[in-house]
C-alpha cells in the first residue's frame, strides 16, 4: 500500500493552445516550487507533455494548476495518468 508521501509518477497530456505561450515555462516554475523532478515537452501534434515525479500531494497540486485555466494559453484538456516513479529524473526541464 503506498502512502501520500511515496514517490509516484505523473503523465499528462495537455491539449489546447500550449504551444509558443510560454506553457512548457510556467509549468516548469510550478513544479519547482512544488519540489517535483520531470519535464513539459512540446509535442509535433499541439499538445505538451508533462511527466512529473514526487510525493502525490505535490502532484495533484501540479495536476490541478495544469487544469486551472489560469496557465498561459488556453488549456482544452488534460488527460492524467500515475505510475510507479521510475526514479531516471533530475531537476524539471523544458523539452
Amino acid at each position: 500500500m503506498t502512502t501520500p508521501s511515496d514517490p509516484q509518477r505523473l503523465t499528462a497530456w495537455v491539449h489546447g493552445h500550449v504551444q509558443g505561450v510560454g506553457f512548457r515555462w510556467w509549468t516548469r516554475s510550478r513544479a519547482l516550487e512544488l519540489g517535483l523532478v520531470g519535464y513539459a515537452s512540446n509535442q509535433r501534434d499541439g499538445r505538451v507533455l508533462v511527466v512529473a515525479e514526487g510525493a502525490r500531494p505535490e502532484l495533484e497540486r501540479l495536476l490541478a494548476a495544469l487544469r486551472s485555466g489560469e496557465t498561459p494559453g488556453t488549456v482544452d484538456l488534460v488527460v492524467d495518468s500515475w505510475d510507479a516513479p521510475r526514479g531516471d529524473l533530475t531537476g524539471f526541464v523544458e523539452r
